[in-house]
């Protein structure tokens, strides 16, 4: 759509450094926004995402060109450091008896965004094509195919930046908290173990953690083929059946989308506390990595299915693999 691309199968390739832009932002910012969410609080950080959501995902949206689109997503990814301090909020707020609950709404909320998000984009993208009769081709979303799920997406930014004036601030209970665990520690004898371990070099300290730096290597690794499944699904999905794809419309990603999300929603309310009490999280994690293989190694075949055993078969794995990215 932005006349960057040759040929219709290097759609992909250009499509990939849109979507590593903003990734390669967060990567960046995320231990700055960390520092400054422990210093400032985590409301100034939450509105500064929200307020970048709003601008630079509209401007996306009017991209006319690669690499306008390829700034605005790299310049959001720079300013999005939510995550992080959204887990310490979420923590932070609750009693210290429902913060495994708190942690894990945040994790269904996923579950929601996967249902409301590709709905939006799938149904809203391209709109004078699919509604002639209430866009026209002349008017702005015409122009901008894909600005109204944008403009959807930046309206519902601005309603998250209003309900944050109703968020209290947990930093100074945060610090009171450190201050009195600090003040404990003064009184108590303290072991020689642990005179060893605070007499580190402070943050370098952290490299030489096994146990810390295994469980971010596995991180990074399921959040690699997380994020690459979800770069190449929808690509994938409406390439053309010659290249490998399944000839979908983007209301067809869409649906399938928002159908394993509603899944997922379910499986994070009903299922997953069962298997997270069952089993232990190194066995789940190991688990989840074989099944991963067969999973994935599966899709390059569906091609060759047609109608309704495709939907149910394209389905169920988008369940199985969204299900298995949250567990």
């Amino acid at each position: 759509d932005l006349n960057i691309a040759k040929e219709e199968e290097d759609i992909g390739f250009y499509a990939g450094f849109v979507g590593a832009s903003y990734m390669l932002g967060r990567a960046l910012t995320s231990v700055m926004w960390g520092v400054v969410a422990d210093k400032y609080g985590r409301k100034p950080v939450l509105v500064t995402t929200l307020f970048s959501v709003i601008i630079f995902n509209t401007l996306f949206g009017l991209s006319s060109s690669y690499w306008m689109a390829l700034t605005t997503r790299g310049l959001l990814g720079l300013l999005s450091g939510m995550l992080g301090p959204m887990k310490a909020y979420a923590s932070e707020v609750c009693r210290k008896e429902h913060s495994h609950l708190a942690l894990s709404l945040m994790s269904s909320s996923r579950g929601i965004g996967l249902i409301v998000g590709p709905a939006i984009g799938g149904y809203l993208a391209q709109p004078a094509d699919k509604y002639p009769g209430i866009f026209s081709v002349n008017s702005i979303f015409g122009r901008f195919l894909y600005f109204l799920p944008c403009l959807c997406i930046s309206l519902l930014a601005i309603a998250a930046v209003i309900a944050c004036f109703w968020l209290p601030e947990t930093l100074h209970k945060h610090t009171e908290d450190t201050m009195l665990n600090s003040s404990t520690e003064a009184v108590e004898e303290p072991c020689s173990d642990l005179n060893a371990e605070q007499s580190g070099s402070g943050c370098l300290s952290l490299f030489t953690n096994w146990p810390l730096m295994s469980t971010i290597t596995v991180y990074c690794i399921f959040s690699l083929q997380d994020m690459a499944y979800a770069e190449v699904f929808s690509l994938w999905a409406v390439s053309d059946r010659k290249y490998g794809g399944l000839s979908f419309s983007s209301q067809d990603v869409g649906s399938v989308l928002s159908i394993s999300g509603l899944l997922l929603l379910i499986y994070q309310i009903l299922i997953y506390p069962l298997v997270a009490n069952s089993i232990d999280p190194i066995t789940l994690v190991r688990a989840i990595a074989l099944l991963t293989i067969p999973l994935l190694s599966s899709y390059p075949f569906m091609p060759a299915l047609s109608g309704s055993i495709l939907q149910l078969a394209l389905n169920c794995a988008s369940f199985l693999k969204n299900s298995f990215s949250v567990s």
